[in-house]
């Protein structure tokens, strides 16, 4: 009875001990080793897989807001006003930037984007900004 007495109290010091080493943050400096310089190595290849890649770029003609209660409305010969008028630019986004303005036409009986502009960083954070 005595040992097992004892066992227990020993588990529970060792328990505070590891309690009171839980509460103290340890930290240990590091050193890195500098990194070998290379020469520079041409992307040549590397820039081809990505010249390669399909993306994905949206064109919005337009957009409107309704109610759910309308929307819940809507069915085949239904019409949603949107707020462009016909006279102005599509924007094209890739991803969620938008890079390019352009006008909606018609090529082989499918609809086409003829491009207007090229947006640089500053016009694309520009327009962000107002939005």
């Amino acid at each position: 009875m005595a040992d097992a007495a004892n066992a227990v109290e020993e588990k529970q010091d060792l328990q505070e001990d590891m309690s009171q080493q839980d509460d103290k943050t340890q930290a240990q400096s590091v050193e890195f080793s500098e990194a070998v310089g290379t020469e520079a190595v041409t992307g040549a290849g590397s820039i081809d897989v990505l010249l390669a890649m399909d993306v994905s770029v949206t064109v919005v003609i337009g957009q409107t807001e309704l109610p759910v209660k309308r929307l819940l409305q809507l069915g085949p010969g239904s019409v949603l006003k949107l707020d462009k008028s016909i006279d102005e630019a599509a924007d094209l986004y890739l991803r969620d930037t938008r890079f390019a303005t352009g006008n909606v036409v018609v090529v082989d009986g499918r609809f086409a984007i003829r491009i207007t502009q090229i947006l640089g960083l500053n016009d694309s954070a520009a327009r962000a900004a107002q939005a």
